[in-house]
């Protein structure tokens, strides 16, 4: 199995390859990030080509069954990020 990369990996080859300083990029990776979380927060859904698509999606309440007792129990309704991959990004993979 591969080993994860972290933002701050991906920053430095970023940085590198675009003769940045390594917190610069740090930095805008960073607000990136929460500017994502802040648009899914609101309810909207963000397109970056060559990437893919994320939204928000709304999972019912429902009854499931505890694994360990075989009892029903309630789930309550939640919220999910959902990630659709672009063309792109799957005829890369």
């Amino acid at each position: 199995m591969a080993a994860a990369v972290s933002l701050k990996q991906m920053a430095a080859t970023l940085a590198e390859s675009h003769d940045l300083p390594k917190r610069q990029v740090e930095t805008m990776l960073g607000e990136f990030v929460q500017n994502l979380a802040e648009h899914l927060q609101r309810g909207s859904k963000i397109r970056i080509p060559a990437l893919g698509i994320f939204q928000v999606s709304a999972r019912a309440a429902r009854t499931g069954r505890n694994p360990a007792t075989g009892e029903p129990i309630q789930i309550k309704a939640s919220k999910k990020i959902a990630f659709r991959p672009a063309k792109e990004l799957k005829e890369a993979i």
